[in-house]
């Protein structure tokens, strides 16, 4: 193995005791996060999203190509646009596109094809992927990038739990629009919306329980 390129790895060092409470911390926390559609309007500190985005882009990657871009978009006529856009494809999977087995699946949602969030919340993050990179012209290759990016959206989506905002994972299908209004290049695709905010005071969630470790672990 070369290591001309390499550096020494170095990170805390604990103990077996603090590795256990430190898993146990993380899984109370992280169990505390929640899909919110009840947005509040008030204000985030743009320094704030720049930190989520850095926590976001320190994800894995093939290859580290980091095939992903992170469309910030606080601009109200430029989230106005995005809304009328989303709303306009839900309108249509919500009467027709959708089956009748995905729509009763919703209905504990209580969800619609109105987004009054995609306007209340103070940020949108659109995350793009690249399907390939243009430099000065030329196509490289990326590798693995859907696996990349919803590593980068995992990462992201913990930063913002862990500082306290909240966020919902928003996928109106066609998203191509998002790539016309935000006027992204040909080689990238729209991944994910994440709405980014504080929750409001009388923000609901579903009455739904997480499946036991016993449904999602197996051990050998």
């Amino acid at each position: 193995m070369k290591t001309e390129s390499f550096i020494p790895y170095s990170t805390a060092q604990y103990t077996e005791a603090e590795i256990q409470q430190r898993s146990e911390d993380y899984y109370h926390a992280i169990d505390q996060r929640r899909s919110v559609r009840m947005f509040s309007d008030k204000p985030v500190a743009s320094s704030v999203i720049d930190n989520l985005v850095r926590s976001a882009s320190t994800a894995p990657s093939g290859a580290h190509k980091q095939p992903w871009t992170f469309c910030v978009v606080s601009d109200p006529e430029i989230k106005a646009k995005i809304r009328e856009a989303a709303e306009k494809e839900e309108y249509e999977n919500y009467h027709g596109r959708m089956s009748d087995d995905w729509l009763e699946d919703l209905k504990q949602f209580g969800t619609d094809w109105h987004k009054d969030f995609l306007t209340i919340a103070p940020y949108l993050i659109i995350v793009f992927k690249k399907a390939y990179d243009l430099v000065d012209g030329e196509k490289q290759k990326n590798y693995y990038v859907n696996e990349s990016v919803g590593l980068a959206c995992g990462f992201l989506i913990s930063a913002i739990h862990h500082a306290g905002l909240v966020t919902l994972t928003h996928t109106p299908s066609p998203m191509n629009f998002l790539q016309k209004i935000l006027d992204r290049p040909s080689n990238e695709r729209p991944f994910l919306l994440l709405p980014v905010g504080h929750p409001a005071d009388d923000a609901m969630v579903p009455d739904i329980q997480r499946k036991a470790l016993d449904q999602v672990m197996v051990t050998y």
